[in-house]
C-alpha cells in the first residue's frame, strides 16, 4: 500500500508541475484521492463485495467530483489532473502512465452487456472535455485534443482531434505532451479549402460572364 502511496505521489510531481509538496498532494489533489478510493474499491469488488465497493465509490465521487466504477481496471502510474467530472465506466481498462484531464469520459454508447467500455494502452493522455465511447481500443502513446468525441479504435502513436474524432497525425515525432495550439484543425481546414474552390468557381464564372458579354456586344455591332 505504501509503496502504490509513493508511487502515486511520484507520478504527480512528474505530471504537474504546480505540485509543490507532499502535503499539498496529499490533502489538495481529488485525483489522487479518486485513485486510492479506487484501489480500495477495486480489491472489494473482485473479492465479491461488490455492494461494499459501490458505496466506497459514491463516496469518493462525493469528495472528489470524479466517478470510478470499482469494476474498472486502472493501471499503474494514472494520474487525473484538477478531475471534476471525470467519468470511468465499469468495463474500462487503463493502461500504465496515462494521464486525464478535467471532463474526460470514459463511457458506453448503449446498453449492450459484457464489454462496454474503452481500453486504453499505455502512456495515453487525453485532453479536458473529451469522450472515450464504446467498446474501442486506444493504443499506446495516443494523444485525444480537448473536446473531441472518440468512437473508433485509435492505433499507436496516434494524435486525434475533433467531433468525430480523427487522426490527424500517426507518430508523435517523439512528443511526449498534448499542446492543444500546435494541433491541427480538421473542420477549419475543410472549410477554409471549400472556402478556395467557391473563391476559384466564383472567378470561373466572372470570367465567363465577361466573355459572353463581350461576345454579345460584337455581334450586335457587326449585325447593326
Amino acid at each position: 500500500m505504501f509503496r502504490t502511496i509513493r508511487e502515486q505521489i511520484d507520478t504527480i510531481f512528474r505530471e504537474d508541475p504546480a505540485a509543490r509538496n507532499v502535503i499539498e498532494i496529499l490533502f489538495c489533489y481529488p485525483g489522487f484521492h479518486a485513485i486510492l478510493l479506487h484501489r480500495l474499491a477495486h480489491r472489494l469488488y473482485k473479492a465479491g463485495f461488490t455492494t461494499l465497493a459501490r458505496l466506497v465509490s459514491q463516496l469518493s465521487r462525493s469528495l472528489t467530483g470524479i466517478e470510478i466504477h470499482p469494476g474498472a481496471q486502472i493501471g499503474r502510474r494514472f494520474f487525473i489532473d484538477h478531475g471534476m467530472g471525470v467519468v470511468i465506466g465499469e468495463t474500462a481498462i487503463v493502461g500504465d502512465d496515462c494521464l486525464l484531464y478535467q471532463g474526460v469520459t470514459l463511457g458506453g454508447t448503449g446498453k449492450e452487456k459484457g464489454k462496454r467500455h474503452p481500453t486504453l494502452g499505455n502512456n495515453v493522455v487525453i485532453g479536458s472535455g473529451a469522450k472515450v465511447l464504446g467498446n474501442i481500443t486506444i493504443g499506446n502513446h495516443v494523444r485525444i485534443g480537448a473536446g473531441s468525441v472518440v468512437l473508433k479504435s485509435v492505433p499507436d502513436h496516434s494524435t486525434v482531434v475533433g467531433v468525430p474524432g480523427r487522426i490527424v497525425r500517426s507518430r508523435l515525432d517523439n512528443e511526449e505532451v498534448l499542446e492543444h495550439a500546435k494541433l491541427p484543425d480538421p473542420e477549419g481546414q475543410a472549410i477554409e479549402q471549400l472556402a478556395q474552390r467557391v473563391e476559384q468557381l466564383e472567378t470561373i464564372v466572372r470570367e465567363l460572364s465577361q466573355k459572353l458579354s463581350q461576345s454579345g456586344g460584337g455581334s450586335d455591332a457587326a449585325s447593326a
